[in-house]
């Protein structure tokens, strides 16, 4: 039976089936979108009324018998067998079965109302989970159970992929198709921000103070010839790059998703005043076949040419993460940070964002700017590529192996 067949009372805690379509308005481009933003503009400059925020992020198991059900909602659809899974399983259990991720996203949440309370916003926060409880259709409903019906998504990921964006675009489709509330709700999602003040400027605090700090750890040390900054992000398959971002053919290879951590990178090293230190952009936390290409260098292969260069310490910075979830508890400060230490280099691991005020602050900005319908030169930005778009482009981020599926947020397909 699918999750839509199910009564109503029994749909909540669950993962919803795919959408088959999207509400779509008489007239409208984008769909369930709020009057500004139903026509596609790139960025709405209207005011609009939000009566709600929905904070969207990926989910994680909160014991040992979370773990193999929240990888089946990760995977599915691909079928990937139980032996597979588990080497990924064993990551969370070496945690007890929890990740953190669930804890950081209620500290968020909770900070975030707090910051849109002070401006006198007064906008309610409600969280939902891409792959566990409580989802995302769990979300909508209570948004809607208390009166709400213009919404506002921030998703937890700060850079435009598949993954990090359109499948949560995806994933408001298939909520508001499950609840059956396609004429009833309206939600719009705030840009992509990986080039955003509030996004970057905890990150540049937190690299400061590692220079600082791993200069005491190696007394004399070189930073413009010894030392490393190895910028971190999630890899995903090249096929699915390739497809970041709007379809344009300008991103050059690794598309939008490769080009945006470039910038951003750049950008911080730019506002450290350490222009000369070396740094690459390295990927983690690879999950796909063996056959299929993702990008690369693996941080730990990077990590290996780094001797040879003459580096004698390094520093991991997780750019593609926004708060200390389990791929940067064990890809970096268990794997990564032991490949450091065989290989006799000093490595510290730089903090996220997580809830640092600047950060709260910066997306409580995002939410601002679409309330009051900023003009989109006025939008701090950091790197040439940005302000990103408020409304995704005709095409963007297609899945390289699913295709467009109906999405919100954003022109079809």
């Amino acid at each position: 039976m699918k999750t839509r067949d199910l009564p109503q009372a029994n749909r909540a805690a669950r993962k919803p089936d795919p959408a088959g379509s999207v509400y779509l308005a008489p007239g409208a481009l984008v769909p369930a979108a709020t009057p500004g933003a139903r026509q596609g503009p790139a960025h709405v400059e209207t005011p609009t009324a939000y009566d709600a925020v929905l904070l969207l992020a990926f989910g994680g198991p909160e014991g040992p018998d979370d773990v193999l059900p929240f990888l089946h909602n990760v995977t599915r659809g691909r079928g990937v067998p139980d032996e597979r899974l588990e080497a990924v399983a064993a990551h969370y259990r070496h945690f007890g079965g929890v990740s953190p991720i669930n804890s950081q996203t209620r500290a968020l949440r909770a900070a975030l109302e707090l910051e849109l309370s002070r401006r006198g916003l007064g906008l309610p926060v409600h969280w939902g989970n891409r792959n566990s409880a409580p989802f995302i259709g769990d979300a909508v409903r209570e948004a809607h159970a208390a009166g709400h019906h213009r919404l506002l998504a921030i998703a937890t990921s700060a850079f435009s992929s598949y993954s990090s964006c359109r499948q949560y675009r995806e994933d408001l489709a298939d909520a508001l198709e499950d609840a059956g509330l396609g004429s009833e709700l309206q939600i719009d999602k705030v840009r992509p921000f990986f080039d955003h003040p509030g996004f970057l400027e905890p990150i540049i605090d937190g690299v400061r103070g590692a220079v600082a700090l791993v200069r005491e750890i190696v007394p004399g040390l070189d930073i413009s010839r010894e030392l490393e900054l190895l910028f971190c992000t999630h890899s995903i398959a090249l096929a699915d790059a390739a497809r970041s971002g709007p379809p344009k053919g300008e991103w050059g290879e690794g598309g939008a998703y490769v080009a945006q951590h470039l910038a951003a990178a750049e950008a911080v090293v730019q506002r450290l005043g350490h222009d000369s230190v070396p740094w690459r952009l390295v990927y983690q936390s690879r999950s796909g076949a063996p056959g299929v290409p993702w990008l690369e260098p693996d941080v730990n292969a990077a990590l290996a040419l780094l001797p040879a260069a003459g580096r004698r310490a390094v520093l991991l910075v997780p750019l593609g993460f926004v708060s200390d979830h389990l791929e940067v508890l064990w890809d970096l400060d268990v794997e990564a940070l032991a490949t450091a230490r065989d290989l006799g280099l000093a490595a510290l691991r730089t903090p996220t964002p997580g809830v640092h005020p600047l950060f709260v602050a910066g997306l409580a900005d995002l939410v601002e700017e679409r309330l009051r319908g900023m003009l989109a030169a006025r939008r701090p930005h950091l790197t040439d590529l940005g302000p990103w778009y408020d409304v995704c482009r005709r095409g963007c981020c297609e899945s390289a192996r699913s295709g467009y599926r109906p999405a919100l947020a954003g022109l079809i397909p």
